[in-house]
């Protein structure tokens, strides 16, 4: 009998979504009139923008037409939207299109791009962290060190103790809502530099930073195209998560320990992989991203961004003057809430759902020092996010 994967039985034993899936189903079976409310999950309520249904619209016409029509495509996607991004998000940081890999998700490219990495590679993770970091780093047997990021730090995670050859950053963060600042990240890239590290940088809510002189991407600190990939998203700025379209930077000058101790380029290697277990995001989508970047994408995007930003103030105003203690919805879609004494974060999500019929994400879902908080997403509509609130006002806590 052929054997399996013995990290697979280190992993809990749900992806932390599908548990609260699972949770979910089990009250509406239960409480089958129930008007439950999400606050949980980070999926979006908006429709994608105008600009994006028009140049959809226009796509699918060609590919109605055999003169238009478009079969497989590039891998890395096509130059239209990679020029698109380079001039656009990446304008003044010397990005090159064929530095820029298109996908189907975010998801997919932080959780397929360890694969370059060696086995043996000592990772280091933010803790609490997206799951996607964790996960498939213990799938693939690696051992990791997990940065405390608590109330004291700012919720910034501090250096490894160790060598760590492998980091991962988030800015914004989910869950917590916090950045980090410039004197942050030259921090790390100087790390990285010193220690032959590579970061893998999500910048996935880079459109919700509000406080001035936060950076949008690593690539605004000198060096940092010599130690860092970097990862964006369309789901959460233009409601992308049911069409599916995201971009990896992998950066010329980025180099790894070959198999001789020699220096090797990782942008190949990445262009390698993506070839051969990736046939492509479709021409529609694609054309709907290129739209993202249209004066009209540009100013819907915005307007939806802050529709979701006013959410956030509301929860975090509201609960903050109820006597909550909130952090984070300032620079992030994200409020991380702390629970009231004596509860544990699974003990708030079950009152929330069992006696508001509200979703929140227990923190202890996003690791060790998550324990202690609840997440809250302000991608709810208006006229929800004020019923929960209204909902939380009149729990007994």
């Amino acid at each position: 009998m052929i054997e399996a994967n013995s990290h697979y039985f280190d992993l809990s034993a749900n992806y932390l979504f599908q548990d609260i899936a699972k949770k979910i189903k089990a009250f509406k079976e239960k409480t089958p009139d129930a008007d439950i409310i999400s606050l949980g999950i980070g999926d979006v309520t908006q429709p994608i923008p105008a600009a994006c249904v028009e140049a959809m619209h226009k796509a699918v016409d060609e590919m109605g037409d055999a003169a238009t029509m478009r079969g497989y495509g590039p891998e890395q996607g096509y130059e239209f939207l990679r020029r698109a991004i380079a001039d656009n998000d990446y304008a003044g940081l010397g990005i090159d299109i064929d530095e820029i890999f298109v996908s189907d998700g975010a998801k997919c490219d932080v959780g397929n791009v360890q694969e370059l990495f060696s086995q043996n590679a000592r990772v280091a993770i933010p803790d609490p962290v997206y799951p996607v970091y964790r996960d498939t780093n213990i799938m693939a047997g690696r051992e990791i060190e997990y940065l405390p990021c608590v109330r004291e730090t700012g919720f910034s995670p501090a250096l490894p103790r160790g060598a760590a050859d492998l980091v991962y950053l988030c800015s914004p963060n989910n869950p917590t809502g916090s950045v980090l600042t410039k004197v942050d990240l030259e921090k790390w890239v100087k790390y990285a530099k010193e220690n032959g590290a590579v970061i893998i940088f999500d910048s996935a809510y880079k459109e919700y930073i509000t406080t001035p002189d936060i950076p949008h991407s690593i690539y605004e600190i000198d060096g940092a195209k010599d130690v860092a990939i970097e990862l964006r998203s369309f789901s959460k700025t233009a409601g992308f998560t049911g069409v599916r379209c995201a971009y990896m930077v992998v950066p010329k000058s980025l180099k790894a320990k070959g198999p001789k101790g020699e220096p090797v380029a990782i942008n190949p290697m990445w262009s390698r992989r993506h070839s051969t277990k990736f046939n492509g995001v479709a021409y529609i989508v694609q054309r709907a991203a290129e739209a993202v970047f249209s004066d009209a994408g540009k100013r819907q995007v915005r307007e939806t961004v802050g529709y979701y930003m006013e959410n956030a103030r509301l929860i975090r105003e509201t609960l903050a003057a109820k006597g909550f203690t909130v952090y984070g919805g300032v620079d992030a879609p994200y409020i991380w809430l702390a629970t009231p004494a004596g509860m544990t974060s699974v003990d708030l999500f079950e009152k929330f759902l069992n006696e508001a019929q509200l979703v929140c994400t227990p923190g202890s879902g996003f690791g060790k020092y998550g324990e202690g908080y609840v997440r809250l997403t302000s991608f709810g509509t208006r006229e929800n996010t004020l019923r929960a609130l209204d909902r939380i006002g009149k729990l007994a806590l």
